[in-house]
């Protein structure tokens, strides 16, 4: 399968889910819930990430976001129109995690020992799409130990000045290809990259 990670980011960098003020106050942060008004007012990014949804084949999570998700996708009825809740409840679900022991949600596999090989063997599945949507600090761990085919970014006309970004200001360096790239008429650009092994530096100054 490929492995593709889907995040929301403000243009600083930004990462959070489209949920409220109270998503993940980790750290004190206080600027939540920026996304989701953007996302609501913009058919478009709708779309697409109805048809990003439609063609997942499992997902895998973090543990905090795997949470958050649980109890709202997880949790709410069947709307009987929503792309996003039919994929979520019904393909598999894995979650990164050393201290989950009994997962809440249905068709849920816990991935807590040798986590590069279980996604490895996941990967090597004849097709299809694994899917990560939020979970920074695995998407961070994945992208270290180059397990990411395929990178999805939304990126929301705002700037947050604060919260937890997609990349540090440390980590490896990895080039990439751009695959696809559209904006709304909301202004939400959305871009597909694939990594491509080191970038390329100057050897000379001019």
């Amino acid at each position: 399968m490929k492995l593709t990670t889907v995040t929301n980011v403000s243009v600083d960098g930004v990462m959070q889910g489209l949920g409220g003020p109270d998503e993940d106050r980790r750290g004190g942060f206080e600027r939540g819930g920026w996304a989701l008004p953007l996302f609501e007012n913009d058919n478009e990014a709708a779309t697409y990430l109805n048809e990003v949804y439609q063609r997942a084949d499992a997902f895998l999570f973090g543990r905090q976001t795997y949470e958050i998700f649980a109890g709202s996708w997880g949790s709410w009825a069947d709307p009987g129109n929503s792309p996003i809740w039919t994929a979520l409840n019904t393909k598999p679900k894995y979650v990164a995690s050393t201290t989950l022991s009994e997962p809440r949600w249905a068709n849920t596999t816990v991935l807590s020992g040798d986590l590069a090989a279980a996604i490895g063997e996941l990967k090597a599945k004849p097709a299809g799409e694994l899917q990560v949507h939020g979970s920074g600090r695995l998407v961070r761990w994945l992208f270290d130990n180059h397990l990411v085919d395929e990178i999805i970014l939304l990126t929301y006309p705002v700037v947050i000045g604060e919260g937890t970004r997609l990349f540090p200001d440390t980590g490896q360096d990895t080039a990439l290809d751009l695959v696809e790239s559209r904006v709304t008429r909301k202004g939400v650009t959305i871009q597909v990259y694939r990594p491509t092994g080191r970038p390329r530096y100057a050897t000379a100054t001019m």
